[in-house]
């Protein structure tokens, strides 16, 4: 695969990045093009891992992608983190090159004084941005689950949420209402707020998003049932696109007897819209 720039072939990937970076010009520094060149799965300084679990895998602490040892909270495996703090110091240099691509791209001087910071800006933000990708189910919940002979419904409603649109890298944002039948176990609330504040801070959309909040709760709970709603403003139809500005997205997913039973489902419906 060629790269270019400016209308100018830069390199060849298909050579390897170091002898590419070596006879041409690039702006993206070596690492970046070891990135590029890589494995998938393996990250800024050659540091090799697994092939990076599917997001429903690592989101929802699913055992597909969990080491062979070790557990976390209601006996869920601890999956492989997709990034770490180390992969986001190697990577910050090559993703501040990017963004310093992408500004000479739109036809803006990188060097001029509002510009000057702005990659390393923009690189830091798109890396909190993201931070989800460092966060398993296991850290989020941390043993907050206790035996409990409580068998009526919980729910936690309009608990604020953001995420970026995979399509386009702009954000969404709403609210998320999540419910659950115990069944001899339950969650700290917080621990529910705090899914929904770590959970989606990846790149994802709002479909996928709702069934893996909901699927997370199931697997550490083993509940008799989960029902999650999210409402959401997404900025790539009010930006851009048709500009709706006063439209929402409206998602559920209905896990167990909230599937099943149809008064269950029309309870928790009820009282996530009083």
């Amino acid at each position: 695969m060629t790269y270019f720039h400016h209308g100018k072939a830069l390199f060849d990937i298909s050579q390897g990045p170091l002898k590419a970076a070596a006879t041409s010009f690039s702006p993206f520094p070596p690492s970046f093009l070891l990135q590029l060149h890589a494995p998938h799965g393996r990250f800024a300084g050659g540091s090799a891992r697994a092939s990076n679990p599917d997001p429903g895998d690592w989101l929802s602490g699913d055992v597909r992608a969990a080491p062979a040892n070790g557990s976390g909270a209601g006996g869920i495996k601890r999956a492989a983190r997709p990034r770490s703090e180390e992969d986001n110091e190697l990577s910050l240099p090559s993703l501040a090159a990017a963004y310093t691509t992408i500004l000479r791209a739109l036809g803006e001087d990188p060097e001029r004084q509002g510009l000057l910071k702005t990659p390393w800006r923009a690189a830091t933000a798109m890396q909190f941005f993201t931070k989800g990708y460092q966060e398993t189910i296991a850290d989020v919940l941390n043993d907050a689950i206790f035996d409990e002979d409580h068998d009526e419904m919980v729910i936690v409603k309009d608990i604020d949420m953001f995420s970026l649109c995979e399509h386009h890298l702009v954000p969404f944002v709403g609210k998320v209402h999540i419910g659950y039948l115990p069944n001899k176990q339950v969650l700290g609330l917080s621990k529910l707020a705090r899914v929904v504040l770590e959970l989606p801070v990846v790149l994802s959309v709002q479909e996928r998003l709702t069934k893996q909040i909901a699927i997370a709760i199931t697997e550490a709970l083993q509940p008799a049932g989960v029902g999650v709603v999210i409402e959401a403003t997404h900025m790539c139809m009010v930006m851009r696109g048709v500009q709706k500005m006063n439209s929402k997205t409206v998602t559920s997913t209905m896990l167990g007897v909230f599937r099943e039973d149809p008064k269950t489902r029309e309870e928790f419906l009820t009282l996530i819209r009083s």
